[in-house]
């Protein structure tokens, strides 16, 4: 799963050139790329274009050959950071401090931190994030779409945050 922001004709651009390699790739090897293969594939089409880079921030979300989710967030230049948390675009300064804190608790005050969310909590914690950066951050959309990545599939989800 890919996500982007940024300038939507790059957006577009990009998407096509990603989408074109991933078919080309399964047609040659006969399976899809893996988790792994298209982030580091991502790194490569970006870092290609870093003298004139396409202005997009993406997110590569999937999970890896042991079933453990995982979302890697990468800058206009094919910089990337494999991670449990990342967000990118309009509400970000506002969203990934709450994200670090509740969910990799990186600045638990006493140290301890807590289990892991499970699949309903980790969304409704997106959902008071997004609609808080909304009513903050003019440019923050008026729709959430949350895609539920599972062994069983993808499931989306949309929630709308405002509407003014």
């Amino acid at each position: 799963m890919l996500g982007t922001a940024g300038m939507q004709a790059d957006t577009c651009a990009l998407h096509k050139v990603i989408s074109t390699r991933m078919r080309m790739y399964e047609h040659d090897n006969g399976k899809p790329m893996t988790f792994n293969a298209v982030s580091q594939m991502l790194s490569t089409v970006l870092y290609y274009k870093r003298f004139f880079p396409y202005y997009t921030f993406n997110i590569v979300a999937g999970l890896d050959e042991k079933g453990e989710g995982w979302v890697c967030g990468y800058d206009a230049i094919g910089s990337f950071e494999e991670r449990k948390i990342v967000c990118n675009g309009a509400g970000t300064k506002l969203m990934q401090p709450v994200f670090d804190n509740q969910v990799d608790w990186a600045q638990s005050w006493d140290g301890a931190g807590k289990p892991n969310l499970n699949l309903d909590q980790a969304t409704d914690l997106m959902k008071d994030a997004f609609t808080s950066a909304a009513e903050r951050e003019i440019t923050v959309g008026d729709t959430l779409q949350i895609y539920k990545i599972t062994k069983d599939g993808i499931q989306l989800e949309e929630f709308e945050l405002r509407k003014d």
